[in-house]
């Protein structure tokens, strides 16, 4: 099927959308001009979620693990009938499978339940937050600066292409690493709202969403915490009130994730303390083959939000430590904390740094507005400052295009994910059928009730199988 067709049509949509968007906001219609962002940024999300098939690293590992909660909610598998010897050392191998935290394979289950398994329910929470994100990110922006920040981040933020093709699974971490960087923003919005109403009750949800998030991707998700902490300095500047009320967020954050951590001790020790020495080690080891230098994550920087994104970085850093504005810090710490530990950490892979995103849009819309408006002071220089500050929007729109790949005529179901789908409802699609030597073994127990592994064991052990009643097939 011809899908550039479609992507014509979606970048018209687009095309029409985002410029109404803009001419709304220089209207003063905030509503409709956030509304617009949300329908084209999710338009966008779901035609790049529209592949009928799993993506190798690691969409389809989420995907399998999350398809087997839904038979038991708390006991998250990979291989749930093994019928060969599993061993927890290896993440793509074994029964219990600890190596992510649970809130992410949650939402996928849920999402699984409701609209059945396959490929496109995996990655409906993924497309659901990053859509509520964009109004997150406006009224974050709009609270720490103005409307006109706040519009151009949550613009950003709706055709940033590394959100959206994480949303659709096609990049290594995806989905865990949606959620996560979506609980670290909600908890962000979540001590904007305490600071506009001094309410309690956003801060004890500023817990729940680190909490969340921790069930996400472990304890990074601290970073929210002196953000909320400089926020709420700036209402109240009763330092013992602030360290009350932080130690109230931290025990609640505590409540919402060590109730897991204790189950899967006690009930998984082995594994359990495999994978927290696991995590431990990214900070000194290159695991999984996934080295890199220091400055990998500021060399990405380019490719995911524009090459100019080092000026509105390094012009924003130096505007902070020279006034100190306390939102400056916020958004800093929120940039710079990420980017220095995961650079200094071994074990480097881009989604790492995702959760940092949100500062980055806002560093960068900040640039936008601050040089357009200051452009009529640079006299016959007035135009290259307009390019530039233009640029700073256009180069992450190329990026999104070439992402979401709207000019391509992508392969939405490759020919071995048609021939899985072929043994759905046959007579092998049973637990009793055993497949071996196939180069998709975890697609194929996806979308089967089959077992299927990627390696042929002895020529013993499959008459050991076959004995036991197994239906053993071996690919040649």
């Amino acid at each position: 099927m011809n899908y550039i067709f479609q992507g014509i049509l979606l970048a018209a949509f687009c095309i029409a959308g985002y410029g109404y968007a803009f001419r709304s906001m220089a209207r003063n219609k905030e509503a409709m001009a956030i509304m617009l962002l949300m329908a084209c940024g999710l338009a966008l999300r779901i035609y790049t979620a529209s592949d009928l098939y799993l993506h190798a690293w690691d969409e389809r590992y989420h995907a399998l693990v999350a398809k087997n909660m839904l038979k038991h909610f708390f006991l998250p598998t990979l291989y749930d009938n093994s019928v060969l010897a599993t061993d927890y050392h290896y993440w793509t191998l074994g029964h219990v499978w600890l190596h992510k935290q649970p809130v992410p394979l949650w939402l996928i289950a849920i999402s699984l339940k409701v609209f059945g398994v396959n490929a496109i329910a995996v990655r409906i929470p993924s497309i659901i937050m990053t859509t509520i994100g964009i109004k997150l990110m406006f009224d974050i922006g709009k609270h720490l600066y103005n409307s006109r920040v706040a519009f151009v981040s949550a613009f950003l933020y709706s055709i940033s292409g590394i959100l959206i093709e994480m949303s659709a699974g096609r990049i290594a971490t995806d989905h865990p690493e949606v959620a996560f960087a979506f609980f670290i923003l909600l908890g962000v919005w979540y001590s904007v709202r305490h600071a506009q109403t001094g309410k309690l009750l956003y801060t004890i949800l500023t817990g729940v969403a680190i909490g969340l998030a921790i069930l996400c991707k472990w304890l990074p998700a601290l970073i929210v915490l002196p953000l909320w902490a400089l926020l709420a300095y700036q209402r109240d500047r009763s330092l013992r009130r602030i360290l009350l009320q932080g130690f109230m967020v931290l025990i609640v954050a505590a409540a919402v994730s060590l109730p897991w951590q204790l189950y899967i001790i006690h009930n998984f020790h082995e594994q359990a303390a495999w994978e927290y020495a696991f995590n431990a080690r990214h900070i000194t080891e290159p695991l999984d083959g996934n080295g890199a230098p220091f400055w990998f994550f500021f060399d990405r920087l380019r490719i995911d939000y524009g090459e100019l994104i080092y000026l509105p970085v390094v012009w924003f850093t130096y505007i902070t430590i020279r006034t100190r504005e306390w939102n400056d810090m916020a958004v800093s710490i929120w940039f710079w904390v990420p980017y220095l530990f995961f650079s200094i950490a071994a074990t480097k892979m881009n989604g790492y740094t995702l959760f940092a995103a949100p500062a980055i849009f806002l560093i960068t819309a900040n640039g936008f507005v601050v040089l357009k408006d200051r452009a009529s002071d640079l006299g016959k220089y007035r135009w290259l400052a307009m390019v530039i500050a233009w640029l700073f929007i256009l180069l992450p729109v190329r990026y999104s295009i070439e992402r979401v790949k709207l000019f391509q005529d992508v392969e939405r179901q490759p020919d071995w994910a048609t021939d899985i789908q072929k043994l759905k409802g046959t007579s092998l699609d049973n637990e009793k059928t055993v497949l071996f030597n196939t180069q998709h073994p975890v697609e194929t127990m996806f979308s089967t009730k089959m077992t299927a592994y990627e390696h042929t064991p002895p020529a013993d052990t499959l008459e050991t199988l076959k004995k036991e009643g197994y239906n053993v097939i071996v690919l040649k």
